[in-house]
């Protein structure tokens, strides 16, 4: 078959962009046929996602791509839309950095038992995982009129085609899904006094959902296809890795740092070091944890203004090392806010030097991210029993070149950085290999990855003691 057209939706935390795919076999490019912002707006106390704003700019992005065989939609995970008995939307979703939970997470993780929690979904403890999203709203006009719940991914699908569903490797990441049995928790729900009969039926990526409504008059009347609409899964699907013995860390807002695995690992060390196990495309699982990530230097370059910052990456690299760090994961870094303010802060809590300069903050959170990273690989390891030979970046983190370099550093290991739009990518090859264009398993995938994509190399240098030694400030062991 020659190569075809399709359409990625991507929406992250920041921003959404349609990109235009043509896939074929030996052929994968990628253009961006629409970028738009991802705002959040606060209102009465309360941060909301401005879901119509963001499915606005989706349609702008379809239209300006053009006739496309099919489209797949792929967003953030946890939150969701409520819709009425019409199926009409009742309020803009709320924003997984909103507040509401912080009451009530630990009173709910006890209230059901953690290692119940924990052997059913196997999740890490997240305070704003959607089922204490839902515990926090128990009572609230609107989720008492609700008929339906419906992810971000597939409330979008559901826009453009009228077909309600869940998405495997996003309903994973609620907490309300057995993780073994590949359903939804329903005794867990009842335990929560949450409605089973609020979640649609569950689909794998892969399958068609449906034709776009003809009322959208979209060009090409294309099929939406369901692919990994948990970007994270779709970045893995992205990962140009040549066999299994490689971590990933897919690098943006968040850093969800793992391996690719074909069985849970659901032991009580494993939830002690709030390691997750998260569904991903055909069936594998994405064992790994969350690390703040990048969300750090984007909240300080929005507190400084204007900031040329390849310039200020530039200086951050003639800082010295370690001289400051922090634990990324601190809950106080978690909300919007004065970032640089909060390092400080964090860095006097610790008897850490406090960072004088911008060039030092942001050699500060480099630093603290490559620690993260090197902890976070050590402990897949381990806890998994999958030895690593290298360490994948893909993702908006793998343009930076310094943080590349500090994580192999950190890790000791190779890093391999690259393709920047593992997400787009992934997305796309599910796409195309459910349309029959090409064929075979993930690794018949990735070998399309690494015919097509460019990748940069970074090999570790610098001295492992003094890693070893930072982490130690930070109460980190090997």
């Amino acid at each position: 078959m020659t190569a075809v057209r399709l359409a990625a939706v991507d929406v992250g935390a920041s921003s959404g962009r349609v990109m235009l795919a043509r896939v074929g076999p030996g052929r994968l490019e990628l253009v961006e046929a629409h970028r738009f912002r991802n705002e959040p707006v606060r209102v009465a106390g309360t941060l909301h996602w401005d879901i119509l704003a963001l499915y606005r700019g989706v349609l702008e992005g379809l239209r300006a791509a053009g006739p496309v065989a099919g489209i797949g939609i792929d967003t953030w995970a946890v939150d969701y839309g409520l819709l009425d008995a019409t199926g009409a939307l009742l309020g803009n979703p709320v924003h997984y950095r909103d507040e509401r939970t912080e009451r009530v997470s630990d009173r709910v993780a006890q209230q059901l038992g953690p290692e119940r929690l924990y052997a059913t979904t196997g999740l890490q403890h997240l305070p704003f995982n959607t089922l204490y999203q839902l515990a926090a709203a128990a009572g609230t006009p609107q989720l008492e009129a609700a008929h339906q719940l419906l992810l971000i991914p597939d409330l979008v699908a559901y826009w453009l085609t009228g077909e309600v569903g869940a998405e495997v490797t996003n309903a994973s990441t609620t907490q309300l899904y057995d993780l073994r049995r590949r359903a939804w928790a329903t005794d867990l729900m009842t335990d929560a006094g949450i409605r089973s009969e609020l979640f649609p039926p569950l689909r794998e990526p892969g399958t068609r959902i449906g034709p776009v409504l003809p009322a959208l008059d979209l060009p090409g009347s294309p099929d939406v296809m369901a692919v990994g609409s948990h970007d994270t899964a779709s970045a893995v699907v992205g990962v140009p890795a040549a066999d299994e013995h490689f971590a990933y860390i897919s690098c943006g807002t968040w850093s969800l740092v793992g391996v690719e695995l074909d069985a849970p690992v659901l032991s009580e060390p494993s939830r002690w070091a709030n390691f997750t196990n998260e569904s991903g495309v055909d069936g594998t699982i994405r064992y790994l944890r969350n690390v703040m990530g990048l969300w750090l230097l984007q909240e300080s370059l929005r507190t400084w203004g204007s900031t040329d910052l390849p310039a200020l990456l530039r200086q951050a690299a003639e800082e010295p090392a370690f001289r400051s760090v922090v634990d990324p994961d601190d809950p106080t870094f978690l909300s919007p806010g004065d970032m640089p303010a909060r390092i400080s802060r964090a860095c006097s809590r610790t008897a850490e030097p406090l960072p004088d300069s911008p060039a030092a903050t942001v050699r500060c959170i480099l630093d603290s991210l490559a620690l993260a990273h090197r902890r976070a690989v050590g402990q897949a390891q381990r806890l998994s029993g999958r030895h690593v030979d290298a360490v994948h970046v893909v993702g908006g983190g793998a343009r930076n070149d310094l943080l590349c370099q500090l994580t192999a550093d950190a890790c000791g290991l190779p890093v391999l950085a690259g393709p920047v739009e593992a997400t787009a990518l992934g997305n796309a090859l599910v796409q195309a290999r459910a349309l029959g264009v090409i064929g075979g398993d993930l690794a018949s995938l990735r070998s399309v990855l690494r015919e097509t994509q460019q990748i940069v190399r970074y090999e570790p240098r610098g001295d492992t003691a003094a890693w070893r030694a930072a982490a130690g400030r930070l109460g980190w062991d090997d």
